[in-house]
């Protein structure tokens, strides 16, 4: 990478345009522009969750996703580059099907909740859902990988599930959702 970052306020996007990887000019509202805001904002929320305590598995699990992310960022950032492999959706599929074991079936919907860690996973799911509503949205004006859809839909699942399993790993259980509460008068 050598002095690639060297210079962080490079004031080329004072006017509302910033520079894609390909050194391709596009406006900041854009719609790449808006899926790269996004898939960043769901790393960011990664690193939030990261700060919680929580299995050396799942913690090693998850930074590896945020590597996954950087690559899914590399992707959308470059158009017509594909980085996001099906090993990398491969490798979520492995994860659901590890940490789903762990818990047990749903009769009910649960609100997102619990533990911190739980809570802080949820809201990365939801994080991720626009990441993908803005993914799908770019790809229906430019060319877009399915692997990269495909990613985030199966992430999305994933960290639902990994929100149970911190409850699970913190001692706490879902947060059931009681469809026939009472309603105070």
């Amino acid at each position: 990478m050598g002095n690639r970052l060297s210079k962080i306020a490079t004031r080329t996007g004072d006017k509302g345009e910033t520079g894609l990887g390909d050194g391709t000019r596009v406006a900041k509202d854009s719609a790449r522009i808006q899926a790269l805001g996004d898939i960043d904002e769901l790393n960011s929320s990664l690193g939030v969750l990261l700060a919680e305590k929580m299995p050396a598995p799942l913690r090693a699990a998850l930074l590896e996703i945020q590597h996954g992310l950087f690559d899914l960022g590399g992707e959308v950032c470059i158009p017509g580059h594909t980085m996001v492999t099906e090993a990398h959706v491969a490798r979520l599929d492995a994860l659901l099907r590890t940490y789903n074991k762990g818990v047990p079936p749903l009769k009910e919907f649960i609100l997102p909740g619990g533990t911190r860690a739980a809570a802080l996973a949820h809201l990365a799911r939801t994080v991720c859902r626009r990441a993908e509503r803005s993914v799908v949205a770019l790809g229906r004006a430019e060319p877009v990988g399915a692997r990269s859809r495909e990613y985030l839909n199966r992430l999305s699942d994933l960290l639902f599930v990994l929100g149970r399993a911190l409850n699970r790993a913190g001692k706490r259980g879902d947060v059931l959702w009681r469809h026939e509460r009472r309603k105070k008068a």
